[in-house]
């Protein structure tokens, strides 16, 4: 048994949420398995055991605002903000943002990419976490949390519904708390 001031890890078996998610050969290109996570989401129940299963996760870590990666982190990132009475900050691609911003740059696989914050989004000493759908690289995840903490955030954990553990993302982030509900090994 775990001690009340600590947070609950894994009560909630998120094991059968894996029998929602579509998998789909041969996208977006041959050879990749793509996980279709919309299947999850779109069933009352799958969804609100994600939710539950994050917020259980974060529920007792003093979470100051949800960070959410676009695109698919803008889908449960409000939810889990609200569950865990915090507030909910988008971080999107350039261009998306009308209010002054600040930017960060970083390497992808074939290229770079660019996200963006509005200055004003994250408080000095806030305690923050980032979501996604999917951690596989790690390279997007981290630049998320180099854009908050330059901002000023306290970076409390970056979570994610699934985890490609063949891609070693995780490997990125070691300085980080990372939580991940759905590992896949291949």
């Amino acid at each position: 048994m775990q001690s009340p001031a600590a947070p609950m890890k894994n009560i909630i078996n998120c094991e059968p949420l894996k029998k929602l998610i579509r998998e789909i050969p041969d996208f977006p290109k041959k050879g990749i398995l793509f996980y279709d996570i919309t299947t999850l989401l779109k069933d009352k129940v799958g969804f609100a055991t994600l939710i539950d299963a994050l917020s259980e996760f974060y529920l007792l870590k003093n979470i100051d605002l949800v960070l959410g990666i676009e695109a698919r982190g803008f889908i449960f990132g409000p939810a889990l903000a609200y569950r865990l009475n915090a507030g909910f900050v988008p971080v999107r691609k350039p261009g998306k943002l009308p209010a002054p911003t600040a930017k960060y740059d970083y390497a992808l696989e074939y290229g770079t990419g660019t996200l963006e914050i509005h200055k004003d989004a994250i408080q000095k000493g806030q305690r923050v976490i980032i979501v996604d759908d999917l951690l596989a690289t790690g390279g997007t995840a981290e630049a998320s949390a180099k854009l908050a903490k330059s901002l000023g955030a306290e970076i409390a954990g970056l979570g994610f519904v699934v985890e490609l553990d063949f891609l070693k993302g995780r490997e990125k982030l070691k300085q980080y708390d990372v939580y991940s509900l759905l590992r896949y090994d291949k």
